[in-house]
């Protein structure tokens, strides 16, 4: 019986670890996929990108995840505008929520969103995806 549920916990974990290292090829093909960036990716944590106007009226806001990592330590906002935050996973499932405000995105999905409230407001990884998965944070800083 221990065998039974050591092999069990075993399975659970691969399966977890596969989820991140592996691409959602389905997904990939969405039509936020020609969205334009924000800023190029940038491996220094303190630097920020700023959200650039999308067609249509509501400005736009690129989030990049790859394997527990966001690709800006800091993402800058207006308040009171309306953005189309789009998250996308190179690297397996992630997604995130933003703490203090009503912000949650999926692996390649778009949402539109109002920041009315100006404020710092921590966002992390809500899908399970390996090792480092409670390190993957960064933060969205609503200006006024």
């Amino acid at each position: 019986m221990k065998k039974l549920i050591v092999a069990l916990m075993a399975l659970t974990v691969i399966f977890t670890i596969a989820a991140c290292s592996k691409k959602d090829e389905a997904t990939n093909a969405s039509p936020s996929a020609s969205a334009k960036p924000t800023s190029s990716p940038s491996s220094s944590p303190s630097s920020t990108a700023a959200a650039t106007p999308a067609s249509g009226g509501a400005k736009e806001l690129k989030i990049t995840a790859t394997n527990w990592k966001f690709d800006q330590a800091e993402y800058k906002v207006k308040a009171g505008e309306t953005y189309k935050v789009t998250l996308n996973s190179t690297d397996g499932a992630h997604g995130f929520k933003a703490n203090g405000i009503d912000l949650t995105v999926g692996t390649n999905k778009t949402v539109e969103f109002k920041f009315d409230k100006p404020g710092t407001y921590d966002i992390q990884c809500n899908i399970p995806c390996g090792t480092d998965h409670a390190k993957m944070k960064a933060k969205i800083v609503v200006e006024a």
